[in-house]
């Protein structure tokens, strides 16, 4: 957003939307599953009651016109509410069927006529369950402006906790330094999050617009228990990286002499630079190396959140959003960084993390049982893993293009085999 005009993209979101092609669809998936009842959701009261609550949102009416010099929000003036909200109707009977749809979901681009959201009803599954499958661009919103949405749309009004604590990656308080300090800081950032050119990834693969999606859980308090058995503390999010190297370790299904030098870039938001109404796009990143060739799952965690710590402590994510800002003035510059910060040498795969509700919530009455978040793969980045909390459950998201990785399900079942692992691992004296 900018001060001339407020419906300009910026240019985190534009660069966003320019991302998009054939084989990207620019989207975020978030999948809602809602506790058995003895009906169907009722659609048209589902309608109503998002229709009443839009006018907190101002993007979800409005679409981008991309006609001019350079993209800008303006009215959707053909708006229907039954186009954004609609209930698909081939069968959903079983865990697979879910599977399939979703998938299916993930690899359809919104339509840019429209303003770009989707909510789309699933089911009933045979168990009584139904899940509402929510799309929403990134260039009109990153996780933590999703997460909004759905809070301001889609939840039953309820409470929602103050946040407390530190996100991921970010310090609580970068302290006052002056801009000599910040121009020094710079280079040390940009040797640590960048130059490092590591191993060829397993996941340096073209892609095409096809996904397959599967999901698992995790106790949030579990996590938090992992973490604090160790001699360093170590935060959910480490326990969350340690968990998904485990699970690549085994996913791999090579010997340790073999298995590849991996980095995840982990995303973070940096929304409390300047809160407010906005969703658009606030995000920076930390690449942190997975310690896959380490048998022990305790040790793994521990180099995890040794480097994860030093990261934080030094600004680092905060660093790279003030670099490339300044970069960015200078298109040829600013796009040549852009290139190798995103090379496939650079990071692996990236893994995301977003704090979702603290407390219950429930969409027209009924309980929301489960909540995942799911990202698309990228150019040379065919695997993305994407988590997201909902009163006390960690939902964990595996994306993949499966022409060129197969059988994602296998990796979240090696995932909940290094939950265990590690968990038990951590509790044995």
């Amino acid at each position: 957003m900018t001060r001339e005009d407020p419906d300009r993209l910026s240019a985190d979101d534009a660069h966003i939307l320019g991302l998009e092609s054939a084989v990207i669809s620019g989207h975020t998936l978030k999948l809602v599953v809602l506790e058995p009842s003895p009906g169907p959701l009722d659609l048209e009261a589902l309608r109503t009651a998002v229709a009443e609550r839009l006018s907190s949102e101002p993007r979800a009416t409005q679409r981008i016109d991309a006609s001019g010099p350079e993209p800008r929000w303006t009215a959707a003036t053909a708006f229907d509410i039954s186009d954004h909200i609609r209930r698909r109707e081939e069968p959903c009977a079983t865990r697979a069927d879910l599977w399939r749809a979703v998938s299916t979901l993930m690899s359809e681009h919104l339509d840019h006529e429209r303003p770009l959201w989707t909510f789309d009803l699933l089911g009933p599954l045979d168990d009584g369950r139904e899940a509402i499958a929510v799309r929403i661009h990134h260039a009109m919103a990153d996780g933590i402006g999703a997460v909004r949405f759905l809070h301001d749309v889609l939840w039953d009004r309820h409470v929602e906790p103050a946040p407390h604590g530190s996100r991921p990656g970010v310090r609580a308080d970068s302290g006052q330094r002056s801009r000599v300090d910040e121009v020094l800081r710079l280079p040390a950032a940009v040797h640590r999050e960048l130059g490092h050119r590591g191993s060829r990834s397993p996941f340096d693969r073209p892609i095409s617009a096809a996904r397959e999606l599967a999901f698992t859980v995790a106790p949030l308090s579990e996590l938090k228990a992992i973490g604090a058995s160790r001699p360093t503390r170590a935060t959910v999010n480490d326990v969350l990286l340690g968990i998904v190297a485990g699970g690549l370790r085994s996913w791999l299904s090579a010997g340790d002499a073999a298995l590849p030098r991996l980095r995840a870039q982990v995303p973070v938001s940096l929304h409390h630079r300047n809160e407010g109404a906005e969703v658009g796009n606030r995000d920076s990143f930390l690449n942190i190396d997975l310690p896959l060739a380490e048998a022990d799952p305790l040790i793994r965690l521990d180099r995890i959140s040794a480097e994860t710590s030093k990261r934080k402590h030094l600004d680092d994510a905060d660093e790279l959003f003030d670099l490339f800002h300044a970069l960015g003035r200078v298109k040829r510059v600013g796009a040549a960084v852009q290139r190798l910060a995103g090379s496939a040498r650079e990071f692996s795969l990236a893994i995301s993390n977003v704090p979702g509700p603290r407390v219950p919530v429930s969409v027209s009455g009924r309980r929301v049982e489960r909540l995942f978040s799911s990202s698309e793969p990228a150019v040379h980045h065919a695997l993305r893993i994407s988590a997201i909390s909902c009163a006390g459950i960690v939902g964990i998201g595996l994306c993949t293009d499966p022409e060129a990785l197969p059988d994602v399900a296998r990796l979240a079942v090696a995932m909940e085999d290094s939950y265990a692992e590690l968990r038990d691992a951590a509790s044995t004296p």
